[in-house]
């Protein structure tokens, strides 16, 4: 059995986090909508800089990435908190890393019922599932919960994915979305810009 440590996340984890986000997007058959690799880039084409050429675009728009997630989650005001699940050398995985599973998460408010974690994110590597490691990173995440007095903890799962619906009922989980009838919407950035600009 594995062993394994829950933490919380450290700047240098970033380049982990990416990754683990880009598994995820697979998983979820979802990898084209993973966008923050390209915010802040330019074209995809080199750029002559003191008689060099600059790092592939690939290599640019991953830095990005990293930075976007350096600074959005350790800047002077993180939009989002971190878990990471680390094991032992000796039990990396076949991509030669300690971190192998994440929940990423962040506080909201609800004004008839007060403040809320959101669980965002909740990954942990194929090889690594079945050993304990997701239940342990949700015993954190309500550690964390009751001790900043959440009222709950919320979070959307595909309704494909029986194996995760499973996982939080067993939990004690609520499905909204049957029992209240809420429906999630968004609004994308195109519009945003748009109902912003408006006179």
């Amino acid at each position: 059995m594995a062993s394994f440590s829950i933490r919380a996340a450290r700047p240098e984890d970033c380049p982990d986090l990416l990754r683990l986000i880009k598994e995820l997007a697979k998983y979820e058959d979802m990898e084209d909508q993973v966008v923050l690799t390209e915010k802040g880039t330019e074209p995809a084409r080199a750029h002559p800089v003191g008689g060099r050429v600059t790092a592939p675009v690939a290599k640019v728009r991953v830095y990005s990435a990293f930075l976007e997630l350096l600074e959005d989650g350790f800047g002077e005001h993180p939009f989002y908190h971190c878990l990471v699940a680390e094991v032992p050398k000796d039990q990396w995985s076949s991509e030669e890393t300690c971190i192998v599973g994440f929940a990423m998460y962040y506080f909201t408010y609800d004004p008839w019922i007060g403040k809320l974690l959101y669980l965002e994110d909740f990954y942990v590597m194929a090889e690594y599932r079945g050993l304990g490691i997701g239940s342990e990173i949700l015993k954190n995440l309500s550690q964390v919960a009751v001790k900043c007095r959440c009222s709950s903890m919320h979070f959307l799962v595909a309704e494909w994915n029986e194996p995760s619906i499973r996982f939080y009922k067993r939990r004690g989980a609520s499905d909204l979305s049957t029992e209240e009838g809420w429906r999630l919407f968004k609004i994308d950035k195109e519009y945003l810009l748009k109902m912003a600009a408006e006179e």
